[in-house]
């Protein structure tokens, strides 16, 4: 059961992080800019980039940070989805839902691979 729990939630985390990365991007650039053409606001996906490449490897610490980074990302969505109109309204509650699933499976992760998890 645990290596099923640690191979979903691995999964999740990853496909999650992947998802908020284009959704920060498409939002900023292409679906919903703050003004006309794009705006720099897409630099918000450069702090995403640095937990990639430790998330897809399993590395433990990774997930333990990355879940405190992805904070960040539920706050301004939340906040977006109360301010915004339209489409942009949708991508922010999409952001929040990624950012959720994301630190639900860091969370089951870094649960069930510590040292002191003995399984029952």
């Amino acid at each position: 059961m645990i290596p099923r729990i640690l191979s979903m939630s691995r999964r999740a985390a990853s496909l999650s992080l992947i998802g908020l990365i284009v959704l920060c991007l498409g939002w900023e650039i292409f679906w919903a800019p703050l003004r006309a053409g794009g705006s720099l606001l897409f630099l918000k996906t450069l702090p995403l980039l640095l937990p990639v490449f430790g998330i897809l490897r399993g590395k433990r610490y990774t997930y333990q940070w990355s879940g405190m980074l992805i904070l960040f990302y539920f706050t301004e969505g939340s906040v977006r989805a109360w301010s915004e109109t339209g489409v942009a309204r949708w991508l922010a509650v999409t952001e929040v839902i990624l950012s959720l699933v994301f630190f639900a499976s860091v969370i089951a992760y870094s649960k069930y691979t510590g040292r002191s998890y003995q399984p029952a």
